[in-house]
Protein backbone atom coordinates (compact mmCIF):
# COMPACT_ATOMS: atom_id res chain seq x y z
CA UNK A 1 0.00 0.00 0.00
CA UNK A 2 1.10 3.83 -0.51
CA UNK A 3 0.47 4.92 3.27
CA UNK A 4 0.90 8.41 4.60
CA UNK A 5 1.24 8.92 8.25
CA UNK A 6 0.77 12.65 10.19
CA UNK A 7 2.96 13.23 13.12
CA UNK A 8 7.03 14.02 13.99
CA UNK A 9 7.48 11.71 16.96
CA UNK A 10 8.71 8.71 18.51
CA UNK A 11 4.56 7.73 18.12
CA UNK A 12 4.54 7.90 14.30
CA UNK A 13 8.58 6.73 14.21
CA UNK A 14 7.30 3.05 15.55
CA UNK A 15 4.36 3.07 13.56
CA UNK A 16 6.33 3.88 10.26
CA UNK A 17 8.92 0.78 11.50
CA UNK A 18 5.95 -2.00 12.22
CA UNK A 19 4.46 -1.18 8.85
CA UNK A 20 8.17 -1.71 7.64
CA UNK A 21 8.46 -5.06 9.13
CA UNK A 22 5.94 -6.34 7.34
CA UNK A 23 6.22 -8.76 4.46
CA UNK A 24 4.82 -6.37 1.88
CA UNK A 25 6.63 -3.66 0.59
CA UNK A 26 4.96 -0.45 1.22
CA UNK A 27 5.52 2.73 0.01
CA UNK A 28 5.74 5.03 3.22
CA UNK A 29 5.26 8.64 3.33
CA UNK A 30 5.40 10.98 6.50
CA UNK A 31 4.62 14.55 7.42
CA UNK A 32 6.44 16.46 8.91
CA UNK A 33 9.06 13.26 10.19
CA UNK A 34 11.92 13.67 11.76
CA UNK A 35 15.54 13.21 11.05
CA UNK A 36 15.16 9.38 12.13
CA UNK A 37 12.00 8.82 10.29
CA UNK A 38 13.65 10.32 7.13
CA UNK A 39 15.35 7.17 7.59
CA UNK A 40 12.30 5.33 6.88
CA UNK A 41 9.96 7.09 4.88
CA UNK A 42 9.82 9.66 2.68
CA UNK A 43 9.29 13.04 4.29
CA UNK A 44 6.67 15.28 2.42
CA UNK A 45 6.22 18.88 3.30
CA UNK A 46 2.96 19.33 3.98
CA UNK A 47 1.19 21.48 6.91
CA UNK A 48 -0.51 17.83 8.90
CA UNK A 49 -3.04 20.21 10.29
CA UNK A 50 -4.31 21.46 6.60
CA UNK A 51 -7.26 18.48 5.92
CA UNK A 52 -7.28 20.13 2.24
CA UNK A 53 -3.16 20.11 1.55
CA UNK A 54 -3.49 16.47 3.16
CA UNK A 55 -6.05 15.27 1.20
CA UNK A 56 -4.70 16.98 -1.91
CA UNK A 57 -1.81 15.12 -1.72
CA UNK A 58 -2.85 11.76 -0.97
CA UNK A 59 -5.12 12.30 -4.55
CA UNK A 60 -2.32 13.20 -6.29
CA UNK A 61 -0.27 10.47 -5.04
CA UNK A 62 -2.81 7.34 -4.44
CA UNK A 63 -2.87 7.32 -0.98
CA UNK A 64 -4.55 3.88 0.23
CA UNK A 65 -4.61 4.90 3.68
CA UNK A 66 -3.41 7.61 5.84
CA UNK A 67 -2.39 6.99 9.70
CA UNK A 68 -2.89 10.19 11.94
CA UNK A 69 -0.34 9.79 14.95
CA UNK A 70 -0.76 13.26 17.23
CA UNK A 71 -3.78 14.76 18.41
CA UNK A 72 -3.45 18.13 17.12
CA UNK A 73 -4.78 17.43 13.80
CA UNK A 74 -7.23 14.99 15.20
CA UNK A 75 -8.86 17.81 17.41
CA UNK A 76 -8.66 20.26 14.17
CA UNK A 77 -10.70 18.07 12.11
CA UNK A 78 -8.58 16.26 9.49
CA UNK A 79 -9.42 13.14 9.82
CA UNK A 80 -13.37 14.56 8.43
CA UNK A 81 -12.02 16.37 6.02
CA UNK A 82 -10.01 13.42 4.25
CA UNK A 83 -13.47 10.92 4.51
CA UNK A 84 -15.38 13.32 3.10
CA UNK A 85 -13.55 13.02 0.28
CA UNK A 86 -13.18 9.22 0.04
CA UNK A 87 -9.80 8.85 1.20
CA UNK A 88 -9.47 5.90 4.12
CA UNK A 89 -8.19 7.49 7.51
CA UNK A 90 -7.08 5.91 10.58
CA UNK A 91 -8.31 8.63 13.01
CA UNK A 92 -11.59 10.00 14.92
CA UNK A 93 -13.05 13.13 13.17
CA UNK A 94 -13.49 16.36 15.31
CA UNK A 95 -16.49 15.39 17.34
CA UNK A 96 -15.10 11.91 18.52
CA UNK A 97 -11.69 13.41 19.00
CA UNK A 98 -13.27 15.38 21.75
CA UNK A 99 -12.68 12.32 23.97
CA UNK A 100 -9.34 13.73 24.46
CA UNK A 101 -9.33 17.32 23.18
CA UNK A 102 -12.21 17.43 26.33
CA UNK A 103 -12.10 15.51 29.47
CA UNK A 104 -15.29 17.40 30.66
CA UNK A 105 -16.61 15.76 27.32
CA UNK A 106 -15.03 12.00 28.08
CA UNK A 107 -16.72 12.33 31.54
CA UNK A 108 -19.87 13.07 30.21
CA UNK A 109 -19.73 9.88 27.95
CA UNK A 110 -18.31 7.63 30.39
CA UNK A 111 -21.50 8.75 32.84
CA UNK A 112 -23.32 7.77 30.03
CA UNK A 113 -22.40 4.69 29.06
CA UNK A 114 -21.77 3.54 32.68
CA UNK A 115 -18.01 3.58 32.10
CA UNK A 116 -16.41 3.21 35.50
CA UNK A 117 -14.62 6.15 36.24
CA UNK A 118 -13.45 8.33 39.43
CA UNK A 119 -15.54 11.69 40.62
CA UNK A 120 -14.85 14.95 38.86
CA UNK A 121 -15.96 18.34 38.95
CA UNK A 122 -15.34 20.68 36.44
CA UNK A 123 -14.04 24.25 37.38
CA UNK A 124 -14.80 27.60 36.03
CA UNK A 125 -13.24 29.40 38.65
CA UNK A 126 -10.55 29.31 41.25
CA UNK A 127 -13.68 29.47 44.19
CA UNK A 128 -14.71 26.51 42.65
CA UNK A 129 -11.51 25.01 42.72
CA UNK A 130 -10.68 25.78 45.87
CA UNK A 131 -14.76 23.96 46.46
CA UNK A 132 -13.60 21.01 44.86
CA UNK A 133 -10.57 20.78 46.96
CA UNK A 134 -12.53 20.60 50.05
CA UNK A 135 -14.49 18.07 49.12
CA UNK A 136 -12.39 15.55 47.20
CA UNK A 137 -9.49 16.20 49.99
CA UNK A 138 -5.98 15.53 49.31
CA UNK A 139 -3.79 14.72 47.26
CA UNK A 140 -5.34 16.77 44.79
CA UNK A 141 -5.98 15.76 41.15
CA UNK A 142 -6.54 19.27 38.39
CA UNK A 143 -6.31 18.58 34.72
CA UNK A 144 -6.49 20.99 32.03
CA UNK A 145 -9.51 20.44 29.87
CA UNK A 146 -8.28 20.68 26.50
CA UNK A 147 -4.99 19.55 25.26
CA UNK A 148 -1.74 20.33 27.25
CA UNK A 149 0.86 17.83 25.25
CA UNK A 150 0.69 15.32 28.37
CA UNK A 151 1.78 18.16 30.61
CA UNK A 152 -1.62 19.13 32.00
CA UNK A 153 -1.97 17.14 34.87
CA UNK A 154 -0.78 17.63 38.61
CA UNK A 155 -1.48 14.90 41.46
CA UNK A 156 0.11 17.05 44.71
CA UNK A 157 -0.82 16.85 48.63
CA UNK A 158 0.56 20.35 48.45
CA UNK A 159 -2.98 22.26 47.83
CA UNK A 160 -0.99 25.61 46.87
CA UNK A 161 0.87 23.87 44.21
CA UNK A 162 -1.98 22.50 43.08
CA UNK A 163 -3.77 25.63 43.20
CA UNK A 164 -1.23 27.67 41.35
CA UNK A 165 -1.86 24.43 38.44
CA UNK A 166 -5.07 25.28 38.15
CA UNK A 167 -4.80 28.61 37.60
CA UNK A 168 -2.05 28.67 34.85
CA UNK A 169 -4.85 26.45 32.91
CA UNK A 170 -7.93 28.57 34.04
CA UNK A 171 -6.73 31.44 31.79
CA UNK A 172 -7.62 29.14 29.24
CA UNK A 173 -10.95 27.42 29.91
CA UNK A 174 -12.27 25.43 32.61
CA UNK A 175 -10.47 22.57 34.62
CA UNK A 176 -11.46 19.54 35.83
CA UNK A 177 -11.13 18.49 39.97
CA UNK A 178 -10.86 14.80 40.59
CA UNK A 179 -10.72 12.30 43.31
CA UNK A 180 -7.22 10.99 43.61
CA UNK A 181 -7.24 7.42 42.74
CA UNK A 182 -4.73 5.06 44.04
CA UNK A 183 -3.53 1.63 42.24
CA UNK A 184 -1.22 0.64 39.82
CA UNK A 185 -1.66 2.10 35.99
CA UNK A 186 -2.58 0.68 32.84
CA UNK A 187 -2.60 1.19 29.47
CA UNK A 188 -5.01 -0.71 26.66
CA UNK A 189 -5.30 0.62 23.17
CA UNK A 190 -8.76 -1.08 21.03
CA UNK A 191 -8.61 -0.31 17.16
CA UNK A 192 -12.04 0.84 16.43
CA UNK A 193 -14.05 0.89 13.32
CA UNK A 194 -17.17 2.88 14.75
CA UNK A 195 -19.33 -0.03 16.50
CA UNK A 196 -16.31 -3.53 16.72
CA UNK A 197 -13.39 -2.72 18.47
CA UNK A 198 -10.02 -5.17 18.56
CA UNK A 199 -7.98 -4.57 21.51
CA UNK A 200 -3.77 -4.79 21.25
CA UNK A 201 -1.37 -5.38 24.44
CA UNK A 202 -1.47 -3.82 27.47
CA UNK A 203 1.34 -1.63 28.55
CA UNK A 204 2.46 0.07 31.88
CA UNK A 205 4.33 4.05 31.43
CA UNK A 206 6.43 5.92 33.31
CA UNK A 207 5.42 9.42 33.85
CA UNK A 208 8.23 11.01 36.42
CA UNK A 209 11.48 12.22 35.31
CA UNK A 210 13.19 10.59 38.03
CA UNK A 211 13.45 7.52 39.09
CA UNK A 212 11.44 5.60 41.48
CA UNK A 213 8.63 7.94 40.20
CA UNK A 214 10.75 11.45 41.43
CA UNK A 215 10.13 14.49 39.97
CA UNK A 216 7.60 16.22 37.32
CA UNK A 217 5.12 14.80 34.91
CA UNK A 218 6.47 14.32 31.81
CA UNK A 219 4.84 12.88 28.69
CA UNK A 220 6.59 9.58 29.54
CA UNK A 221 10.16 8.76 29.88
CA UNK A 222 9.55 4.35 29.43
CA UNK A 223 7.20 1.53 29.28
CA UNK A 224 7.15 -1.97 28.97
CA UNK A 225 5.14 -4.59 28.07
CA UNK A 226 2.98 -7.21 28.39
CA UNK A 227 2.01 -7.23 32.17
CA UNK A 228 2.37 -10.47 33.39
CA UNK A 229 1.22 -9.25 36.90
CA UNK A 230 -2.55 -8.85 35.88
CA UNK A 231 -2.14 -12.58 36.06
CA UNK A 232 -2.51 -12.24 40.08
CA UNK A 233 -5.44 -10.09 40.07
CA UNK A 234 -7.33 -11.37 36.80
CA UNK A 235 -6.13 -14.62 36.37
CA UNK A 236 -4.48 -14.06 33.01
CA UNK A 237 -3.82 -11.11 30.97
CA UNK A 238 -6.40 -11.96 28.83
CA UNK A 239 -9.15 -12.20 31.19
CA UNK A 240 -8.13 -8.58 31.96
CA UNK A 241 -8.46 -7.07 28.80
CA UNK A 242 -11.93 -9.12 27.99
CA UNK A 243 -13.01 -7.34 31.09
CA UNK A 244 -11.66 -3.70 29.61
CA UNK A 245 -13.21 -4.11 26.06
CA UNK A 246 -16.90 -5.00 28.01
CA UNK A 247 -16.53 -2.80 30.73
CA UNK A 248 -15.06 0.08 29.10
CA UNK A 249 -14.26 0.31 25.27
CA UNK A 250 -17.51 -1.16 23.48
CA UNK A 251 -19.59 1.06 26.17
CA UNK A 252 -17.65 4.30 24.84
CA UNK A 253 -17.43 3.01 21.13
CA UNK A 254 -21.26 2.84 21.31
CA UNK A 255 -22.32 5.40 23.21
CA UNK A 256 -20.15 7.63 20.73
CA UNK A 257 -21.93 6.12 17.88
CA UNK A 258 -25.32 6.51 19.50
CA UNK A 259 -24.38 10.06 19.36
CA UNK A 260 -23.97 10.40 15.64
CA UNK A 261 -20.21 10.76 16.30
CA UNK A 262 -18.67 7.24 15.26
CA UNK A 263 -15.00 6.92 16.59
CA UNK A 264 -12.63 5.35 13.58
CA UNK A 265 -9.42 5.26 14.95
CA UNK A 266 -7.28 4.12 17.93
CA UNK A 267 -9.03 4.45 21.72
CA UNK A 268 -6.59 4.95 23.97
CA UNK A 269 -8.03 3.61 27.77
CA UNK A 270 -5.65 4.75 30.98
CA UNK A 271 -6.71 2.69 33.34
CA UNK A 272 -5.63 2.28 37.41
CA UNK A 273 -6.50 -0.58 39.00
CA UNK A 274 -8.16 0.38 42.55
CA UNK A 275 -9.16 -1.43 45.46
CA UNK A 276 -12.73 -1.04 44.26
CA UNK A 277 -11.76 -2.66 40.68
CA UNK A 278 -10.80 -0.97 37.33
CA UNK A 279 -11.38 2.90 36.72
CA UNK A 280 -10.48 5.06 33.57
CA UNK A 281 -8.39 7.82 34.26
CA UNK A 282 -8.74 9.35 30.54
CA UNK A 283 -9.26 8.25 27.17
CA UNK A 284 -6.68 9.53 24.08
CA UNK A 285 -7.84 9.49 20.48
CA UNK A 286 -4.71 8.06 19.30
CA UNK A 287 -1.70 5.73 19.71
CA UNK A 288 0.09 6.35 23.34
CA UNK A 289 3.84 7.29 23.84
CA UNK A 290 6.00 5.88 24.50
CA UNK A 291 3.61 2.92 24.63
CA UNK A 292 3.49 2.20 21.04
CA UNK A 293 7.45 1.77 21.30
CA UNK A 294 6.49 -1.77 23.13
CA UNK A 295 3.11 -2.60 22.19
CA UNK A 296 4.24 -2.57 18.22
CA UNK A 297 7.53 -4.47 18.19
CA UNK A 298 5.38 -7.51 19.85
CA UNK A 299 2.58 -7.25 16.87
CA UNK A 300 2.72 -10.06 14.76
CA UNK A 301 -0.83 -9.36 12.71
CA UNK A 302 0.47 -7.11 10.27
CA UNK A 303 -0.41 -3.39 11.71
CA UNK A 304 -1.52 -2.42 7.59
CA UNK A 305 -4.29 -5.09 7.98
CA UNK A 306 -5.61 -3.79 10.96
CA UNK A 307 -5.59 -0.40 10.62
CA UNK A 308 -7.36 -0.16 7.21
CA UNK A 309 -9.58 -2.79 8.21
CA UNK A 310 -10.69 -0.43 11.04
CA UNK A 311 -10.71 2.68 8.90
CA UNK A 312 -12.65 1.26 6.29
CA UNK A 313 -15.35 -0.14 8.51
CA UNK A 314 -14.52 -4.03 8.36
CA UNK A 315 -12.88 -4.45 11.69
CA UNK A 316 -15.50 -7.59 12.52
CA UNK A 317 -13.59 -9.25 9.64
CA UNK A 318 -10.62 -9.20 11.60
CA UNK A 319 -9.85 -11.98 14.67
CA UNK A 320 -7.90 -10.62 17.62
CA UNK A 321 -4.50 -9.44 16.96
CA UNK A 322 -1.59 -12.05 17.85
CA UNK A 323 1.50 -11.11 19.63
CA UNK A 324 4.84 -12.19 20.31
CA UNK A 325 5.94 -14.54 23.56
CA UNK A 326 8.89 -11.57 24.04
CA UNK A 327 8.44 -8.69 26.33
CA UNK A 328 9.85 -5.28 25.05
CA UNK A 329 10.74 -2.33 26.60
CA UNK A 330 11.68 0.97 25.80
CA UNK A 331 13.60 4.04 27.87
CA UNK A 332 13.80 7.47 26.35
CA UNK A 333 16.65 9.52 26.61
CA UNK A 334 15.79 13.23 27.02
CA UNK A 335 17.76 16.58 26.56
CA UNK A 336 19.08 18.28 29.57
CA UNK A 337 16.04 20.42 31.47
CA UNK A 338 13.11 18.20 30.19
CA UNK A 339 10.25 18.60 31.04
CA UNK A 340 10.68 22.64 32.12
CA UNK A 341 13.27 24.09 29.86
CA UNK A 342 14.62 21.17 27.56
CA UNK A 343 18.12 22.45 25.81
CA UNK A 344 18.21 21.79 21.67
CA UNK A 345 20.59 21.76 19.33
CA UNK A 346 23.59 19.50 20.83
CA UNK A 347 24.90 16.82 19.18
CA UNK A 348 23.92 13.36 19.70
CA UNK A 349 26.52 10.40 19.13
CA UNK A 350 26.78 6.62 19.63
CA UNK A 351 23.81 6.48 17.56
CA UNK A 352 25.17 3.30 15.38
CA UNK A 353 27.16 1.77 18.49
CA UNK A 354 23.61 1.40 20.67
CA UNK A 355 21.53 0.11 17.41
CA UNK A 356 24.11 -2.42 16.72
CA UNK A 357 23.11 -4.06 20.11
CA UNK A 358 21.52 -7.52 19.96
CA UNK A 359 17.38 -7.45 19.80
CA UNK A 360 17.85 -3.29 20.19
CA UNK A 361 16.21 -0.84 17.37
CA UNK A 362 15.94 2.69 18.05
CA UNK A 363 12.62 5.07 17.39
CA UNK A 364 13.47 8.92 17.04
CA UNK A 365 11.25 11.52 18.82
CA UNK A 366 12.96 15.00 18.49
CA UNK A 367 15.88 14.46 16.12
CA UNK A 368 17.42 16.63 13.36
CA UNK A 369 19.93 17.94 11.15
CA UNK A 370 23.06 19.99 12.02
CA UNK A 371 23.24 23.24 9.95
CA UNK A 372 26.70 21.42 9.33
CA UNK A 373 27.65 18.64 7.19
CA UNK A 374 28.27 15.68 9.15
CA UNK A 375 26.73 12.08 10.20
CA UNK A 376 25.38 13.52 13.26
CA UNK A 377 22.25 14.01 14.33
CA UNK A 378 21.16 17.45 17.02
CA UNK A 379 18.27 17.29 19.53
CA UNK A 380 15.43 18.84 18.49
CA UNK A 381 13.27 18.14 21.58
CA UNK A 382 12.74 17.49 25.43
CA UNK A 383 12.39 13.83 24.69
CA UNK A 384 15.04 13.37 22.24
CA UNK A 385 14.93 9.01 21.19
CA UNK A 386 13.75 5.73 22.39
CA UNK A 387 15.75 2.54 22.96
CA UNK A 388 13.57 -0.09 22.79
CA UNK A 389 14.78 -3.74 23.55
CA UNK A 390 13.10 -7.05 23.12
CA UNK A 391 13.99 -10.33 24.66
CA UNK A 392 12.69 -14.05 25.79
CA UNK A 393 12.38 -11.26 29.49
CA UNK A 394 12.84 -8.55 31.58
CA UNK A 395 16.17 -9.04 32.48
CA UNK A 396 17.14 -9.57 29.13
CA UNK A 397 15.89 -6.93 28.05
CA UNK A 398 16.31 -4.42 30.09
CA UNK A 399 20.03 -5.38 30.14
CA UNK A 400 19.91 -4.52 26.36
CA UNK A 401 18.07 -1.44 26.45
CA UNK A 402 20.73 0.19 29.33
CA UNK A 403 24.01 -1.09 27.17
CA UNK A 404 22.34 0.56 23.97
CA UNK A 405 21.84 3.36 25.89
CA UNK A 406 25.04 4.01 27.53
CA UNK A 407 26.42 3.84 24.34
CA UNK A 408 24.66 7.20 23.56
CA UNK A 409 26.24 10.69 24.69
CA UNK A 410 24.22 13.62 24.46
CA UNK A 411 25.72 16.62 26.88
CA UNK A 412 23.16 16.54 29.86
CA UNK A 413 20.82 14.37 28.57
CA UNK A 414 19.07 12.28 31.31
CA UNK A 415 16.78 9.05 31.87
CA UNK A 416 15.46 6.81 33.90
CA UNK A 417 17.33 3.72 35.23
CA UNK A 418 14.31 1.77 37.08
CA UNK A 419 11.97 1.07 33.68
CA UNK A 420 10.64 -2.72 34.39
CA UNK A 421 12.94 -2.99 37.51
CA UNK A 422 10.16 -4.50 39.40
CA UNK A 423 8.85 -7.10 36.61
CA UNK A 424 12.62 -7.91 35.80
CA UNK A 425 13.44 -9.19 39.63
Amino acid sequence: MKILVLGSGAREHAIILSLRSEDAEHEIFAAPGNAGIAQDAAIVELDMLDGAAVASFANERGVDLVVIGPEAPLVAGVADVLRDRGIPVFGPGKAAARLEGSKAFAKRIMDAASVPTGRAVRAASVAEVEAAFDDFGAPHVVKADGLAAGKGVIVTTDRAEALAHAEHYLAAGAVLVEEFLTGPEVSLFFLSDGDTVRALAPAQDFKRALDGDGGPNTGGMGAYSPLPWLADQFGSIDAFVTEVTDTVALPVIRQLDSEGTPFIGLLYAGLILTPAGIRVIEFNARFGDPETQVVLPRLRTPLSRLLLSAASGHLEDEPAPEFSDDVAITVVLASEGYPEAPQTGRMIEGLAEAASVAGVHLVHAATGAPDAPGGSLIATGGRVLNVVATGADFADARARAYEAIGRISLEGAHFRHDIAARVAQ
